[in-house]
């Protein structure tokens, strides 16, 4: 491709706004995924009745806080009011009407369009580009108000690109369910490591550390969120991150030694054990001799 091509689409990519395609594509795989979080704890009480309707409140406020995750935590961080997402009455109304759709559409047919392969994959383009938005948003407001406070804006950062894996404890919460153990802090996605990483970049950018236009950056961002989230929903491939990680806490967080701390406790007990082996082996010659 043409560089000066590229950095036209990049520049309209920077560009695009949320408001309502991107937004929309968001609250639906959230209401999608707060439905399926449901399913397997609904068995035990009214099977046949799926939960929003017994619980229509309970599951209405649990999508809400998922839909606006990242902004609720973002500002209970900064110190601003928790309840400004929902000041905006044109967001939450295209939130709950989508809400409503997921879970009361006739035949269910919002639920299956959005499972339907294509159909996914395109919601989740949409859906990456606008976390790559929230994203830089998060840095560029929080390096406004803490300019010099580098772990504060990687924080905010990611929290706006991955807060509804961090509200999902409080947002079970609501819902009746406390499973405490399963939580980002303990056992962090791909999508938080994601957010994390691209935090750093946007950051770098703003210390000038990275010589290459916004455009550009920006565009890569989208990319690598999109690559990476096709990749889960084709492939399977659900953190690449992975082998890295396993080779960083092989050599700098003890993994190397505790395998060189079992090979070598290994050694004694093997000789031991071919000792034993031996022995059995001289018995067993000895008393064949006698018989």
């Amino acid at each position: 491709m043409d560089p000066q091509t590229y950095m036209n689409i990049a520049t309209v990519v920077t560009k695009l706004k949320m408001y309502p395609y991107f937004d929309a594509a968001h609250y639906l795989l959230m209401c999608i995924s707060v439905r399926e979080d449901i399913v397997p704890q609904q068995s035990s009480t009214a099977p046949n009745t799926p939960f929003p309707r017994r619980h229509p409140l309970s599951s209405w406020l649990s999508s809400m806080l998922i839909c606006f995750a990242g902004s609720i935590l973002a500002n209970f961080l900064l110190g601003e009011p928790v309840i400004n997402p929902f000041k905006d009455h044109q967001s939450v109304a295209l939130a709950s009407i989508i809400w409503y759709l997921v879970n009361f559409s006739p035949f269910d047919l919002v639920y299956k369009i959005s499972k339907f392969l294509p159909v996914k994959l395109m919601i989740c383009i949409l859906k990456e580009t606008q976390r790559a938005h929230k994203v830089y948003h998060g840095v560029l407001v929080t390096a406004k108000m803490y300019p010099s406070s580098y772990l504060i804006i990687v924080l905010i950062g990611t929290i706006k690109g991955a807060g509804s894996g961090i509200m999902k404890t409080i947002d079970r919460l609501v819902r009746g369910i406390w499973i405490p153990a399963n939580n980002e802090i303990l056992m962090p996605s791909f999508t938080t490591k994601a957010s994390l990483v691209t935090s750093i970049i946007f950051l770098c950018e703003r210390l000038n550390l990275i010589a290459v236009p916004h455009p550009l950056i920006y565009f890569g961002v989208v990319l690598f969120f999109i690559y990476f989230k096709i990749s889960s929903v084709v492939l399977g491939i659900h953190d690449p991150f992975s082998p890295l990680e396993n080779l960083f806490c092989a050599i700098f967080m003890g993994g190397m030694w505790d395998a060189m701390r079992r090979a070598a406790s290994r050694e004694p007990k093997k000789e031991e054990e071919n000792k034993d082996m031996r022995n059995e082996t001289i018995k067993s010659k000895e008393e064949k001799k006698k018989e």
